[in-house]
């Protein structure tokens, strides 16, 4: 332990509590100012609220299967939602996809401009290309005339495991200084037709390379930056390159929309892309439930607790802290910090309700008792 004249420099836990309370993480991490963009009515940087994307991996042409997709991720809080428009069939069925979507599509287009043209046409909120990747001027030209037309973004995407042969040659291997000239090359050739309405990401599987790559752009530009750790694998090691990743960013106030990148199924990406921001105290629309490890002082069946709560509770829309630890060592402190919170002991436990203890409930009865109050409690503005 360090000491300074004699006095220690640790600070007591209750003042370290009433700090939290009363500090709001974005005092703590204060967000980059950045332009704001408007994705199909859903504003992106500036102060608006970090957005979470996923998207499809259906075969676009087959709009039933598509819609039912962007359906479920609807279910799971998304903001935005990306459709690949990889063929002519894909582009065809864009406008129907749309209509039937309740959330702003950003159409992914790669090299084909007719594609990026149908797409606008089509009513899609933004679109995911590289103006250096559409090849001719004229080709260039139209894509951005028409995005400008209908008011529609563009997101300009630098990867990796794609840069240009010439960056790798001056640069030996990926970098992020790399990553950077790549993405402000694409960012040039728009503002050189009069187009800058962009967002852009630098993505990268390397988590260590991911966090340099955008915090070397945050520190340059003022463009709004979507995060991600691209090709992330697995849900086991995705979540986790994810998480690290771009919470990483997110606690240093750089990121304005971000995208898990799992090999799962897209609403599963929202789930987790939800919870990073919710662990940052950056987005908290659903009931979010704090739990222990547990360790042999545990005293009830607190996993039966849990999990049964847990999904009473997946769909209901409101911001709800509820926490339910299994004793009394940190119990009462971390339920008494909750909305609505239980410190378990043998056989029941102490109900708080803002702070307060207002009773004991049988074990038994926990989860429909907790169900209750979530469903009486009114959020503050």
């Amino acid at each position: 332990m360090s000491e300074n004249n004699g006095k220690s420099n640790i600070i007591e836990l209750n003042t370290i509590s009433e700090i939290n309370k009363d500090t709001p993480s974005q005092v703590l991490y204060p967000r980059r100012k950045t332009r704001k963009v408007n994705v199909g009515g859903i504003w992106v940087g500036g102060d608006s609220p970090v957005t979470v994307q996923t998207m499809t991996k259906t075969k676009t042409a087959d709009v039933k299967a598509t819609v039912a997709q962007i359906k479920r991720c609807e279910e799971a809080g998304v903001d935005i939602i990306r459709v690949t428009v990889n063929t002519k069939e894909a582009a065809e069925a864009m406008a129907e996809i749309v209509k039937q979507s309740n959330v702003p599509i950003c159409a992914d287009i790669h090299f084909n401009y007719i594609f990026a043209l149908k797409a606008i046409e089509a009513g899609v909120a933004k679109v995911r290309i590289n103006p250096g990747n559409i090849g001719k001027h004229d080709r260039i030209r139209k894509v951005l005339n028409k995005a400008k037309e209908y008011e529609v973004p563009i997101r300009i995407g630098v990867n990796s495991g794609s840069l240009e042969k010439d960056l790798l040659d001056k640069y030996g291997y990926p970098t992020d200084e790399a990553l950077f000239e790549s993405a402000m090359r694409h960012v040039a050739i728009a503002k050189d037709f009069g187009f800058d309405d962009v967002i852009v990401s630098v993505k990268s599987t390397s988590v260590p390379l991911m966090i340099s790559a955008y915090r070397l752009f945050a520190q340059r530009t003022d463009i709004p930056l979507h995060l991600g750790v691209t090709e992330a694998g697995i849900p086991k090691m995705g979540i986790i390159k994810s998480a690290v990743g771009i919470g990483t960013l997110l606690a240093e106030g750089i990121g304005d929309t971000i995208r898990v990148s799992l090999t799962d199924e897209p609403e599963r990406e929202v789930e987790v892309g939800k919870e990073i921001l919710k662990s940052l105290d950056l987005k908290q629309r659903t009931v979010e439930i704090i739990s222990c490890p547990t360790c042999g002082r545990l005293d009830v069946d607190l996993f039966k607790i849990v999990n049964e709560l847990e999904e009473r509770t997946k769909d209901i829309q409101k911001p709800v802290k509820v926490s339910i630890l299994g004793c009394a060592v940190n119990g009462p402190g971390e339920a008494a910090d909750a909305d609505i919170g239980i410190a378990a002991s043998k056989g029941k436990g102490l109900l708080f309700m803002k702070g307060q203890a207002i009773g004991h409930v049988k074990e038994e009865e926990i989860v429909d008792r907790l169900y209750e109050e979530i469903m009486k409690f009114e959020p503050e503005n």
